[in-house]
């Protein structure tokens, strides 16, 4: 019998990024009014978020990029991610978008909380100790107003050390509104190369280690991935 915390673990979880010429901006501004009710009646999809998305180097407004837009989803099968293919909201992307980058993956290890939920399941240490090849990262945390503007000071040197160390893939900055919810996605190499991000580079060090007294957030996350395929493009490059 599977623990409780094992059975929570979705099946699947879906990163869909969509890039929209100018053009289409106004019709993927309506998409993510849209979307939301058809993604919280998607068969199968057990936690579900529209993401806008920057470059993550200051979280603020000034990272928003209009041009892409991401769907985060959590699926209880396989089977319902690829019948959510053929929806309303995926076929509806598709005529707006000119790319889209497409990362599908089971989770490792998550702690923390969004929206009040653990939508990655909890820790399977053995999956975590024994997987080899590419994992992604996602973080996530809801600021606290009194302290945001502290933790955006402390943001830049962390994001100018992740555009720079080796074995990074991609990066994006993600949230589900422009200020006071943080998050990110990053594709890695291996878990060793995103360790040695999270663990060796001082800028990041120092913000991890900061954190519990500076209390920026009022709930965090913080999330690995095995990554099981990558299709598709991001600015015009495959990852």
């Amino acid at each position: 019998m599977p623990t409780p915390r094992a059975a929570d673990r979705p099946a699947l979880v879906t990163l869909d990024v969509w890039g929209v010429a100018p053009r289409a901006v106004p019709g993927a501004l309506a998409r993510m009014a849209l979307d939301r009710p058809l993604l919280a009646r998607a068969p199968g999809a057990r936690f579900a978020k529209l993401l806008g998305t920057g470059d993550g180097r200051t979280f603020t407004v000034r990272d928003a990029d209009p041009l892409r837009w991401a769907v985060l989803v959590a699926w209880a099968s396989e089977r319902d991610a690829l019948a959510f293919e053929s929806s309303t909201t995926v076929r509806a992307w598709r005529r707006l978008a000119r790319e889209r980058l497409r990362v599908e993956m089971t989770p490792l290890t998550s702690r923390g909380r969004w929206g009040g939920r653990e939508p990655f399941g909890g820790e399977d240490p053995r999956a975590a100790r024994s997987h080899e090849g590419p994992v992604a990262s996602i973080t996530r945390a809801r600021l606290r107003p009194l302290r945001a503007a502290s933790f955006w000071r402390a943001v830049p040197p962390v994001s100018a050390e992740l555009h720079r160390v080796a074995g990074l893939r991609c990066a994006l900055g993600v949230g589900e509104a422009p200020l006071g919810y943080q998050g990110t996605f990053s594709l890695w190499e291996s878990t060793a190369a995103l360790r040695g991000f999270a663990h060796r580079r001082p800028a990041h060090v120092d913000v991890m280690d900061r954190t519990p007294a500076e209390g920026w957030y009022a709930e965090e996350l913080f999330a690995r991935f095995a990554v099981r395929s990558v299709t598709g493009t991001l600015a015009g490059r495959a990852p």
